[in-house]
Parts: C-alpha cells; sequence; structure tokens
C-alpha cells in the first residue's frame, strides 16, 4: 500500500484541500505551537501541517508510511518508533480513515504525546458514502463520528478539550482523479453520492479536535 500511497504523493502535496483551509489554520492554532516546541506530524503526507508548525516556530519530525512522502522516518500510525512522552504534541490530518487499526493508531499518538494529540479527519455519513469512498479509493478503511472520534481519545487517556466541525467542497472530478479512480467508477461514486454533489463540487465535513493528556 505505501507503494500506491509513494505513487500519489505529489498529487496530494498540490491538491488545495490539503494545502490550505480554515480547518488547517485552526488544527496549526489548537496545536499551541512555538518556539521549541516538539512535534510528531503522524501520516504526514504532503507535509502541509508540518511546514505549517515549522514556520511557527515548532520542532516537527514527520512520519509516513509511504516512502514517496518523504518523511523524516517511515512507519505506520499503529507502529510508532518513539518512546513514550517523546513529543509535546503529536498530530495526524485527513489520514486516520486509511488506518487499518484506528484504535491502535489514536493509542500510540496518545502514549508518544506529553501534552496534546490534536486530529482531523472526515467524518462518517452513512454507508452509502462510505461505499462511495471505498469504491473511489480502495485504501479508504472507514471514516468515524464525532462520538466515535471522542470515545477513541478518551479510551487512551486523552481529554478532549474543543471540537470544530467544518465544510470541505474539493471538486469531485479533481477528488476522482488524485486517486486515479477508474471511469466506471468514477461514474458510479458520483451516483451514490448523489444530491452531495453540487456545482462540480462533492461536500463533506470534517472534524477537528485538540485533545489533552489527563491530568487526573
Amino acid at each position: 500500500m505505501s507503494d500506491v500511497w509513494s505513487a500519489r504523493a505529489q498529487a496530494f502535496r498540490d491538491s488545495p484541500t490539503h494545502r490550505e483551509g480554515p480547518d488547517l489554520d485552526v488544527l496549526v492554532e489548537m496545536c499551541e505551537p512555538g518556539e521549541g516546541v516538539k512535534v510528531l506530524d503522524v501520516a504526514t503526507g504532503g507535509g502541509h501541517v508540518a511546514r505549517r508548525l515549522r514556520e511557527e516556530g515548532c520542532t516537527v519530525v514527520t512520519v509516513d508510511p509511504a516512502p514517496g512522502m518523504r518523511p523524516d522516518v517511515i512507519a505506520r500510525a499503529e507502529d510508532l518508533p518513539f518512546g513514550d512522552g517523546s513529543f509535546d504534541v503529536v498530530t495526524c490530518r485527513i489520514a486516520p480513515h486509511h488506518f487499518a487499526d484506528v484504535r491502535k493508531a489514536v493509542a500510540e499518538m496518545a502514549r508518544i504525546s506529553q501534552r496534546l494529540v490534536v486530529v482531523e479527519d472526515n467524518l462518517y455519513v452513512d454507508e452509502q458514502v462510505e461505499t462511495a469512498e471505498r469504491l473511489r479509493d480502495p485504501t479508504h478503511v472507514r471514516c468515524y463520528s464525532e462520538e466515535e472520534w471522542k470515545e477513541m481519545l478518551t479510551d487512551s487517556g486523552l481529554e478532549v478539550e474543543r471540537a470544530e466541525l467544518f465544510e470541505r467542497h474539493p471538486n469531485v472530478d479533481d477528488w476522482l482523479a488524485r486517486v486515479e479512480t477508474p471511469e466506471d467508477d468514477a461514474q458510479r461514486v458520483k451516483e451514490l453520492l448523489g444530491d452531495r454533489i453540487s456545482d462540480g463540487a462533492v461536500r463533506f465535513q470534517s472534524i477537528v479536535l485538540k485533545a489533552r493528556q489527563s491530568q487526573g
């Protein structure tokens, strides 16, 4: 699977949905960035979170399973090769829906963070949308609801301090082309998404959550 993502690397580096947006601004703010803050960016992808946090003065280490994403460390989110509390902040943006074992990944992020875990991902809508997501991109595993996210973070010993929802409207053809969805499958995806597509854009909602190590 890492070979698939290596082949997609440039598309994700160039993707407007990943490169910018109010959701990215809020995620960066939630990380409480500053000089000397040590951050681990999990599933860094195009490296947009890492770039922004470095601009804020943070020391950032990137990790991703795909060598083509050019991470500092090649590893899955479920198997992070760092000691307990190695970083002040661990962050992960628009990637967990690809994780084979999302609970293990969240537990790993919590283990490695001394202070904060800040995550963003697309929200679960319904099984029809999940079917469309998997047809568009077979590496898609599942999106999760706000309640599921809060439960996973809490179960990992974190206290959720803040959660914000964002509407995202990627161009549907660009969204399909980014992962090279075959034409027949692309048409079926559009049918499944139906009224979620308007004026050439598909409507999604994402959630950004800020969770702190429990003091209790």
